[in-house]
């Protein structure tokens, strides 16, 4: 899969279908040469243009300058003659920047070694290329580490700079990835949105300047998705070159593109540099997140369909990950912070009748936490709500047949609660500053290690002292004053980051010390719904509008990067709590099947019309979850785009069978039929659906009729087999 030609100075990674080239300028600079369509020959280094005007410094030392500011670095760095956006950042002991990075070696291995204290795609069946350069004068060496993988288009990229001098240094930016390449006429697209509405798609044309994608709130992903692609012109989802960049990361990030005066363009993705500071002592290195890189020459659906794999097999570790997920009811939107053990058994032996099978209890069971006013951080049960104890509902909801899941928000400290009264240093804090509050919170200093055993204590002794199988960890705040009691005046800047890898931390060491537990991630609904959290956890929360219109557009900008089982998709109550629509139970039902199937609402203050179709609906997802979650999806049209209907479609691997899931957003008058042309089917083979016949290549190319429903938010899933 990975070529090294010796002759030609030229590194060739190969996917399924995509060839990747990396060269050498003078024997030292490392240069992007290449990234498409799978190439055979390896004669390619005339594709770094290196005989051409400015040509290489050992040609015209009077203009490295332009060289460096012209070619196509594959890692590039600032401050001696490139003006483009740099990957790295170093202050050296004489308060210095700039750097000459140039080759040293390289090494081809089988396999993928961890990335340290962080999440990282993994897997045997792969092969990995490690170069290092180094800046002679300051001692200065980084490793850029790649990874193909035997089944998959995918390319992994990561850095590791390590300190060879005498002194220690200051990192000031280190980006994880760096594509050079000729513009050709460019689209970016990106995932915006906010609370309620996150991962909305953005599709606009790349103008001269820069493109930015961004996070400074020690998150990942409310306002803006760690993602940037670059789509050839007029791509869709079926045709278009496309060049993806994915960080496999949960805080601060860019991601860029950059086109500049020679009409070339530069995309960047990494850790954001904005208060990011990082002291390397001499000897000491730094390792940098992962950055997933995805070309596709079949438009959108292709770059789908590749992350989808990627991450359920080369990241995902829980054992959940290819399992049935139990079918929960979250006590949230039925109670708020309002309920006791009698309301919760009341809701449980409901919800029991009807088939669910996980009572979740939310927030409000600790402290004395009757409103979002306090007790965070006292992680100790309310036995006036909970009279017994928790072991004692738990054993009740157990006896119901139920499993039993908790909700913890580890990270947040009150300032009305007893931690934070008894340890206020423990909260992030600027020096002689009033702390800034959202949410009546603040965040705690994760970087302290006293505070982290602490989390995990409260959060591991309530796992033992009952038969919990589930958690929804919670985040939901932004990282604020920026500040540590504990760490040095030097190390301020490391903090961010801190935290991030002490989130990391403490999940691992859950996950490891209770390997059955299904964990889903979530902050504030989607702000951290990112590939690293899914290192940790199989499902995240995909947002707390659970509205089933809103979804439409929330879920397929999810699924446009990640496996369908993990997004968190539930049933909620209506009128919908976050936007007041009415739709009906069977289109809720159906729109939640795009993910883990649950319920947010008291299935006892429902008509009994609509208590009625639970079952159906638990039926329906324990009929269909196996092709949802291990299938390839395909989106047939959407509602983001023309405003009117949405439909994508999941096709098994064997291509047997499909599952078309459409909703129809609104009615109009005086129209005819619709006409849906299927994906990924066999063009050979014949399927059924709804009692006819249809040729593969008959339901791609000529389409499949669907007659038009009365009325708004009307939604019917159709089911293909082959005959």
């Amino acid at each position: 899969m990975i070529k090294y030609d010796e002759k030609t100075k030229i590194f060739k990674l190969d996917t399924l279908t995509t060839s990747y080239v990396i060269g050498l300028a003078d024997e030292k600079y490392v240069g992007h040469a290449y990234y498409g369509k799978k190439l055979a020959s390896t004669d390619l280094a005339y594709l770094l243009r290196i005989d051409e005007p400015p040509f290489v410094p050992s040609k015209n030392l009077r203009e490295k300058v332009s060289f460096l500011d012209t070619y196509p670095m594959e890692y590039s760095f600032g401050g001696t003659g490139d003006f483009r956006e740099s990957c790295i950042t170093v202050t050296t002991a004489d308060g210095q920047q700039g750097l000459d990075l140039t080759y040293v070696s390289h090494r081809i291995y089988n396999g993928k070694e961890p990335l340290e204290g962080l999440p990282a795609t993994w897997g045997e069946n792969s092969e990995t290329l490690e170069i290092t350069l180094e800046d002679v004068p300051t001692g200065i060496r980084v490793l850029l580490s790649y990874s193909v993988f035997e089944d998959n288009d995918a390319l992994t990229r990561s850095v590791k700079v390590i300190n060879g001098g005498n002194d220690a240094v200051y990192i000031d930016r280190v980006l994880s990835a760096c594509l050079d390449m000729d513009n050709e006429e460019f689209e970016v697209l990106s995932l915006h949105g906010s609370w309620a509405r996150e991962r909305h798609m953005e599709r606009v044309p790349l103008g001269y300047g820069s493109y930015v994608t961004e996070s400074v709130r020690g998150e990942s992903s409310h306002q803006d998705q760690p993602f940037l692609a670059l789509l050839s012109k007029n791509c869709t989802q079926t045709v278009g070159e496309v060049y993806a960049m994915h960080f496999v990361y949960s805080g601060n990030f860019l991601a860029k593109a950059q086109r500049n005066q020679h009409d070339t363009v530069r995309m960047v993705m990494g850790i954001h540099p904005e208060s990011f500071r990082w002291k390397l002592e001499a000897g000491e290195s730094f390792q940098a997140p992962e950055v997933v890189c995805v070309y596709s020459d079949e438009g959108l659906g292709k770059m789908s369909r590749t992350f989808h794999d990627l991450y359920r097999n080369h990241l995902i570790r829980s054992k959940y990950k290819n399992q049935t997920r139990p079918v929960l009811i979250n006590s949230w939107e039925a109670a708020y912070f309002d309920f006791d053990t009698d309301e919760l058994l009341a809701l449980a032996k409901k919800a029991a009748e009807l088939g669910i099978e996980m009572l979740v209890m939310d927030d409000g069971w600790f402290g004395k936490r009757n409103s979002d006013e306090g007790s965070l951080g006292d992680w100790t049960v309310n036995e006036e709500k909970l009279k017994g104890g928790l072991k004692h509902l738990v054993d009740e909801v157990n006896a119901l047949g139920m499993k039993f899941g908790i909700w913890f928000e580890p990270e947040m400290i009150s300032p009305d609660s007893d931690l934070y009264r008894a340890h206020p240093g423990w909260a992030l804090q600027l020096k002689n500053r009033s702390g800034s509050q959202c949410r009546a919170q603040y965040v705690l200093d994760l970087s302290r290690p006293e505070v982290r055993d602490y989390v995990y204590e409260c959060v591991a002794s309530v796992l033992r002292s009952a038969n919990i199988e589930y958690v929804k960890w919670d985040m939901n705040r932004q990282l604020t004053d920026i500040g540590s009691a504990y760490l040095p005046a030097d190390r301020q800047g490391e903090l961010s980051h801190r935290h991030t890898l002490a989130v990391y931390e403490l999940q691992e060491r859950l996950t490891r010390d209770f390997p059955d537990l299904l964990l889903e991630n979530c902050s504030g609904g989607g702000a951290r719904f990112d590939p690293g959290m899914l290192y940790y956890s199989p499902q995240i929360w995909s947002s707390d509008d659970a509205d089933a219109i809103e979804r439409l557009a929330i879920q397929e900008g999810t699924q446009l990067l990640y496996p369908l089982s993990t997004m968190g998709a539930h049933v909620s109550d209506c009128p919908n709590h976050t936007v007041g629509r009415v739709t009906p139970f069977e289109t809720r039902g159906i729109v939640a099947l795009a993910g883990t199937f649950g319920y947010e609402l008291d299935p006892r203050k429902i008509s009994e019309e609509d208590q009625a179709k639970i079952p159906g609906q638990i039926a329906d997802y324990k009929k269909y979850t196996s092709l949802i979650r291990e299938g390839d999806y395909y989106r047939i049209a959407s509602y983001q785009e023309n405003h009117r209907f949405d439909c994508y479609e999941v096709v098994s691997k064997d291509k047997k069978e499909a599952l078309i899931c459409f909703v129809q957003v609104l009615g109009e008058p005086n129209f005819r039929s619709r006409k849906l042309k299927l994906q990924g089917l066999d063009a050979d083979a014949e399927y059924v659906v709804d009692g006819k016949t249809y040729l593969g290549e008959t339901l791609m190319s000529a389409g499949l009729i669907l007659q038009r429903a009365w009325g708004d938010f009307k939604a019917q899933i159709i089911e293909i087999h082959e005959k």
